[in-house]
C-alpha cells in the first residue's frame, strides 16, 4: 500500500504549541503524532509514504528523513502555496491506482489494512473512514408554529452522526477531478465526485478515534494514550 500524509497546515486551532512546531511533530507521549502514524501504516505494511508538507516543511523533513528508520520509504512533496488537504494531490505524479491519504494529526486504532480492502472490494473512487459522535445541545429546544405556539420541547436532546475520521481512500482516476494549482479541500473534492455520481463510499469503523486539532483535545490525547499504548503504538520488526 500507498499512503500520503497531509501535513502542510499551520496547526493555528492549536496554538500556542505549534508556534514553534509544526503539528504533525508536536508530542504524544515520547513521539510525534505523526511518528506514531507512519508506525501504525508500517505495521499494516505500507511501504511508501509521501508527506505533503508546508508550514516548517524543513522541521518534518529533518525528523523522518528518508524513512529508513521505520522500514519505509518516505518522500516529500512541499507545497508553494497552500493548496488545501486535497489540492496536493495533484503534485504528486507517481501515485498508485489506489493509495490512502490521512491526516498527520490524528490518533486512532482503525485497521487500515480492512478500509484499503474494503475500498477496492466497493470499486469507489473514494472511501471516507467514519466513525459515531454524539452531540448534546444544553439547552431546552423549542419547536413552534408560524403563529408562536409551541409544537415540541425537548430537553438538552443529544443528535447523533457519522463524522470523518480525517482516513481515506482515492483511485488515482479522482486525482483528475483536481484542477491545476486548485486549491480544494478533501469534502469538496468527495462532493465533486459524487455531483460527477462517481461512487464514495463511506466505512463505518467503531476504533479509537481522536482529532488533536485544540488543546482540550491535545490534552486529551496525552492521558489517553499511555492508557491505549499498546493499541496505538505497534512494535515495528523489519
Amino acid at each position: 500500500m500507498q499512503a500520503v500524509l497531509l501535513a502542510g497546515g499551520k496547526g493555528t486551532r492549536l496554538r500556542p504549541y505549534t508556534i514553534s512546531f509544526p503539528k504533525p511533530l508536536v508530542p504524544v507521549g515520547d513521539y510525534p503524532i505523526l511518528e506514531i502514524v507512519i508506525r501504525q501504516l508500517a505495521s499494516h505494511g505500507v511501504k511508501d509514504i509521501l508527506i505533503s508538507t508546508g508550514h516548517l516543511a524543513e522541521l518534518i523533513e529533518a525528523y523522518f528523513g528518508n524513512g529508513k528508520k521505520w522500514g519505509v520509504s518516505i518522500r516529500y512533496v512541499r507545497e508553494e502555496k497552500p493548496l488545501n488537504t486535497a489540492g496536493a494531490l495533484k503534485l504528486i505524479h507517481d501515485l498508485d491506482e489506489n493509495f490512502l491519504v490521512m491526516n498527520g494529526d490524528i490518533l486512532t486504532a482503525l485497521d487500515y489494512s480492512k478500509l484499503f480492502k474494503t475500498h477496492l472490494d466497493q470499486k469507489a473512487a473514494a472511501t471516507i473512514a467514519t466513525t459515531e459522535r454524539d452531540v448534546g445541545i444544553d439547552f431546552g429546544v423549542i419547536h413552534a408554529t408560524t403563529e408562536g405556539f409551541l409544537t415540541e420541547y425537548i430537553e438538552k436532546p443529544v443528535h447523533h452522526f457519522a463524522v470523518s475520521m480525517g482516513v481515506y481512500a482515492l483511485a488515482k482516476s479522482s486525482i483528475s477531478h483536481i484542477k491545476e494549482d486548485e486549491a480544494i479541500s478533501m469534502p469538496d473534492l468527495f462532493l465533486r465526485l459524487h455531483q460527477n455520481r462517481l461512487p464514495v463510499y463511506c466505512y463505518r469503523d467503531k476504533s479509537y478515534w481522536l482529532d488533536i486539532g485544540r488543546p482540550d483535545d491535545y490534552q486529551r490525547a496525552q492521558e489517553e494514550f499511555e492508557k491505549k499504548k499498546s493499541e496505538l503504538l505497534p512494535e515495528l520488526k523489519f
